[in-house]
């Protein structure tokens, strides 16, 4: 069967440079800012990232933090270093706090955002992978760093409620269903400043 004739597309154009910023609410014709004048003008943020485990029942596995009082349950985790990604964070603060080495390829469960609040003057902005099922020899064999967590515990989604602020609750409960039914969760308070 004769074969239709081969055609070469000719190479894509390479892209045109980008833009420079432009002033904030600027139309045509105004002025554009110098990236120096643009980048302090945005509002300022940080960048964490964590690692949601359960146990071969889905029950959420957590951190009791030694440093917080009003949010002492938390997944390992921590703040981004700089030029870190978000998967890279995840899995050295995981590695860090409990010794787990998490594998690959990353799963996003959810991300997360809070604004600035009375304790922290930046927004945040986190993103929580999925490290999957640990067995009971894995969590048994968690060692935590005591600087940063003094016990581990693992609950049934319900009995984590009355140990936890509702914000925190209720970014656990979102996080497990990202889990459970295969949707990326978006939570927009991450709750500092809140009691």
């Amino acid at each position: 069967m004769p074969q239709p004739p081969f055609f070469l597309s000719p190479p894509a154009p390479p892209p045109p440079p980008p833009a420079a910023p432009r002033v904030p609410g600027a139309g045509a014709g105004r002025a554009l800012l110098p990236a120096e004048e643009y980048v302090r003008s945005v509002p300022k943020s940080t960048g964490f990232a964590c690692v949601f485990f359960t146990d071969a029942e889905h029950r959420p596995v957590q951190l009791r933090a030694t440093y917080s009082r009003t949010h002492p349950w938390q997944f390992p985790g921590g703040t981004m270093d700089h030029g870190e990604r978000p998967w890279e964070t995840a899995r050295r603060e995981c590695r860090e706090e409990t010794g787990i080495e998490v594998p690959g390829p990353p799963r996003l469960l959810a991300s997360v955002f809070g604004p600035p609040g009375a304790d922290w003057p930046y927004s945040t902005t986190g993103c929580v992978f999925d490290g999957g099922r640990l067995t009971d020899e894995q969590i048994r064999s968690i060692v935590l760093d005591p600087d940063e967590h003094d016990a581990v515990r693992v609950l049934a989604l319900e009995e984590w409620r009355p140990l936890m602020p509702p914000q925190d609750f209720a970014r656990l409960e979102a996080v497990l269903t990202a889990r459970l039914t295969g949707t990326a969760a978006y939570f927009d308070t991450w709750g500092w400043g809140e009691d």
